[in-house]
């Protein structure tokens, strides 16, 4: 399959635009679009916040309007570009209305610093993808995958969108957990996502071990699982390899991970973590170190065979290298890509079961 066939790159679409782009949302996002701008020669007119975010302060030398600031300077013809992360229906909400009223794009720039997804990028690693392609498991992971490709190519909400689907959709169709289970929850921030298990098997398990390495984080999953009761194991570690110590960037939340500079933390490997004793349901989002927690639970995975579910956006070629990665330890799996309601398209995740 030709997937540069499939949209238009939106670097190419701004570069070429002769009205006033404006950013919508500062902070992280917004600046690496900007720095992405630099390098691919695109101007940008402007910055705009919800009304609720202006102070009549500046972000890289932008005056931070309003929209209805930014319509009276620049008119109604104008090209949006959204510049953060939001799950909550009412920002979506917020983005789909303006969606339909201007031009709007959100360009697709990795979490963790990397490759940006581009044409050269998918030319790079077309037969990557086709061979990911080829091994997903049912139509809606393979429409979730090709409207991925179109999104992180034209950063149209569309894609995003067409192919969204909610939890219990893969919960009830793909992963099934039941009340037995023995969960590894690798980066498990509070507690969020045994509380997504757990809503699943009316809060039964056999065991659960979660690897958490924000401290602030770690206290907050603690003090959750001294409520649970039963075969708990909470632990102050990232998601590695291998049993080291590395420097951790401690700041909670996604800009929490492995870093040239930050705190030294434990960094742990599932298989020793474990010392050979069962895990039937995985779970891996860790920031980036997706493929490094991979490989330390190598052993895991091709003794139990546990069901996975990974995080599959960190990276630009996180959604199509992480199947790959998978199925190269244990060929059995069926592999599944779901997109959860997101802008952009984080929530993007991998699914793994064995028959």
């Amino acid at each position: 399959m030709d997937f540069l066939t499939l949209e238009q790159s939106v670097w190419e679409m701004l570069r070429a635009e002769t009205r006033p782009i404006l950013l919508y949302g500062m902070g992280d996002g917004a600046d690496k679009i900007l720095a992405q701008f630099d390098v691919r020669g695109i101007c940008a007119s402007g910055v705009f916040a919800s009304d609720e975010f202006v102070r009549g302060h500046s972000f890289h030398g932008f005056r931070v309007l309003r929209l209805s600031e930014a319509v009276e300077q620049f008119g109604k013809d104008i090209v949006i570009v959204i510049s953060f992360a939001s799950q909550r229906p009412e920002v979506l909400e917020k983005m789909y209305a303006l969606d339909a009223k201007y031009t709007v794009y959100a360009p697709d720039v990795p979490v963790v610093p990397g490759p940006v997804f581009d044409r050269l990028f998918v030319h790079e690693h077309a037969d990557e993808m086709q061979a990911a392609f080829d091994l997903l498991a049912d139509e809606q992971s393979r429409h979730v995958f090709l409207d991925t490709v179109r999104f992180k190519l034209s950063g149209k909400l569309q894609y995003l969108r067409d192919s969204e689907t909610d939890k219990d959709e893969v919960f009830q169709n793909v992963l099934r957990p039941t009340r037995e289970e023995h969960f590894a929850d690798l980066g498990a921030y509070t507690g969020d996502t045994i509380r997504e298990l757990l809503h699943y098997t009316n809060g039964a398990f056999a065991s659960i071990t979660a690897l958490e390495p924000d401290r602030r984080s770690f206290r907050k999953l603690s003090a959750y699982a001294e409520t649970l009761g039963g075969n708990v194991r909470c632990e102050q570690g990232g998601a590695w390899s291998c049993d080291t110590v590395l420097h951790f960037s401690d700041q909670a939340g996604r800009q929490s991970r492995v870093s040239k500079q930050g705190k030294e933390t434990q960094m742990r490997a599932l298989d020793s973590v474990l010392d050979g004793a069962p895990c039937t349901y995985l779970k891996m989002d860790v920031e980036g170190a997706e493929y490094e927690a991979l490989a330390g639970a190598a052993q895991t995975i091709r003794t139990y065979r546990p069901k996975l579910n990974l995080a599959a956006y960190h990276r630009s070629a996180d959604f199509f290298a992480l199947p790959l990665a998978v199925h190269a330890l244990c060929a059995d799996y069926r592999l599944y890509l779901r997109h959860h309601p997101y802008v952009p398209a984080w929530d993007t995740n991998f699914y793994a079961v064995c028959p």
